[in-house]
């Protein structure tokens, strides 16, 4: 425990009996909370199993509740028990840190509800734990029977369960604690993975630890509650029949992704929970009841759970972490995956069979965004799934800088050095693969590789298949157009003719070297005439022709 935290550890006893929780109070059960978690990080770690066996879900619990604290510490000494509330919720919502995290923040919030609404006594606080399980039952996507929101639905009924007669703080909070420990002991029979696994559910008994705490504050006993760890767990050994195989359980690769959102709606949130839940499990979307929302989920495609949330408010503190997921028994298995091999990748997004081979020759792993659709979610889980901690990406014009910039910020938030280069398009992915060298330092090779690519002028040849109007004019199915990035800059009355006025106006620049990358398709004669009018026309240049393959263009033309 650090010294800022210990020193504010004895900031009141409150007396036995007490029937209010005010400002003193409430800060010592924060103070409380985290000592009881801290002190216990390692035996919840031990115990984590569901729904990933990662580990880490006291040092989750305990990192989520320093945040409350840590807000809290920022709010005035004079200030009411409300305002202190509101601070622990806004700080436990923004900090929350996994499934349980996210959790426990609703009970923060619905404290700082309860306080809002009047008096924190024995009826205050009945309402506060019916409205922390209330908010955990809507906030999870898929509630599961044996965790930490079964143990604090238990404490809320029991808390509520002598209605108007009890007229005690200690007797309400007594009870929660009293029906919170017999349901966190029957967590391990109410889930399959716990008991096989010989333990109580570890975010559980972290939510034990803050109730145990919130008794010792309003009663002034301390809190006797037991050790938890691994039992043995007998087995039956079954003989197999003869001749049958066991196949081992592959490891199967997951992220976690958790991130808060502000500026957008309870309606909003909704559908984002929605989202999530398809692309997941273990989806919590919760928020602190003043528009900051956290949002956490177990997913395969970590690029899209980030890109989801962009269409729904503004995203803040993207973290991705990954794991990789064995069998429900195994021990340890699921500890984050950590890429840091030495070396660098290079990824590059092409189109055409032709262009996958340019590409894989000259030393890059490949996407093909002409066989399947390439967004943020797959290039994201490409880089993250890359051999090496460095990845220098050719998006070659497949992704908006917007998309790419979100890839950027959840590749690097799940470990990787990437870098995005800019290439436009494949000739100039190819021009800075011609410069590539692996064994200069990443930014001085991401360095002369930019320049490669921006230093070649580009140009894409296609026949327009409808009649529509351009900056240069009006184009008729079957033209000839010659584009400059996206924007048709020659209209021409058949592929040759628009293609020999786009070479023009690429050379008249300058230029030593032309690159024609071909497209799908018979277009060998076509390619052969263009090659004979830069020899004739621009004497001196070169010429080099590739099979690309790719789909839409004719050819692409590069000049260095």
């Amino acid at each position: 425990m650090s010294d800022a935290f210990a020193a504010h550890t004895t900031v009141t006893t409150h007396e036995a009996s007490s029937t209010v929780l005010g400002v003193d109070a409430l800060k010592s059960w924060a103070y409380r909370c985290v000592d009881g978690l801290t002190e216990r990080c390692d035996e919840i770690n031990e115990l984590n199993v569901f729904p990933i066996p990662d580990s880490d879900t006291g040092t989750n619990l305990m990192f989520t509740v320093r945040a409350a604290v840590e807000s809290m510490r920022a709010v005035g000494p004079d200030e009411p028990v409300t305002t202190v509330a509101n601070a622990l919720a806004r700080g436990a919502v923004a900090g929350a840190r996994g499934n349980s995290g996210v959790i426990v923040s609703q009970l923060m919030r619905a404290v700082a509800e309860g306080a809002s609404r009047g008096i924190l006594d024995a009826k205050g606080l009945q309402w506060v734990l019916s409205r922390a399980s209330a908010l955990v039952m809507k906030v999870v996507s898929v509630p599961v029977e044996g965790t930490i929101v079964t143990v604090l639905e238990r404490a809320a009924a029991a808390a509520a369960s002598d209605g108007d007669t009890i007229d005690e703080l200690a007797d309400v909070v007594g009870r929660a604690t009293g029906a919170a420990s017999t349901a966190l002991d029957r967590t391990r029979s109410q889930l399959p993975i716990l008991e096989a696994a010989g333990v109580v559910d570890a975010g559980a008994l972290g939510l034990v630890v803050m109730l145990d705490a919130l008794s010792s504050v309003i009663t002034g006993d301390t809190a006797t509650l037991p050790r938890y760890h691994r039992q043995v767990v007998t087995t039956v050994s079954r003989p197999r029949p003869v001749g049958t195989v066991r196949h081992e359980a592959q490891p199967v690769v997951g992220y976690e992704v958790v991130y808060r959102v502000t500026g957008t709606s309870e309606h909003l949130v909704d559908e984002l929970r929605g989202f999530l839940s398809e692309l997941g499990d273990s989806v919590v979307v919760a928020g602190d009841g003043s528009g900051t929302w956290t949002a956490h989920v177990h997913t395969a495609n970590p690029g899209l759970a980030v890109e989801v949330a962009l269409a729904v408010g503004r995203l803040h503190g993207v973290r991705i972490s990954a794991f990789t997921g064995g069998g429900p028994c195994e021990e340890n298995t699921n500890q984050p995956v950590s890429h840091q091999a030495a070396g660098r990748d290079v990824l590059a997004v092409v189109a055409g069979d032709g262009a996958e081979r340019l590409f894989v020759e000259e030393g890059a792993a490949v996407l093909r965004c002409d066989i399947s659709a390439i967004g943020t979610s797959e290039l994201c889980a490409a880089i993250i799934g890359s051999e090496h901690s460095e990845v220098l990406v050719l998006p070659n014009g497949a992704l908006s800088a917007q998309e790419l910039v979100s890839v950027s910020i959840a590749s690097r938030t799940a470990g990787k050095d990437v870098l995005m280069l800019p290439s436009a398009s494949m000739v100039q992915g190819l021009a800075a693969l011609a410069v590539h060298e692996p064994t200069r330092a990443a930014v001085d090779d991401a360095f002369a590789m930019s320049e490669a690519a921006a230093g070649t002028r580009w140009a894409s040849l296609r026949v327009a298949d409808v009649r529509s109007l351009t900056w240069v004019g009006t184009c008729e199915p079957g033209d000839g157009l010659g584009l400059v990035g996206h924007e048709v800059v020659v209209i021409g009355g058949d592929v040759i003719s628009a293609g020999r006025a786009l070479l023009d106006q690429l050379l008249s620049a300058g230029g030593e070297m032309v690159t024609v990358l071909r497209g799908l398709g018979d277009v060998a004669d076509t390619t052969g005439r263009l090659v004979e009018y830069i020899s004739l026309r621009h004497p001196g240049v070169e010429v080099v022709v590739y099979n690309g393959g790719q789909p839409g263009d004719v050819m692409q033309f590069g000049v260095e």
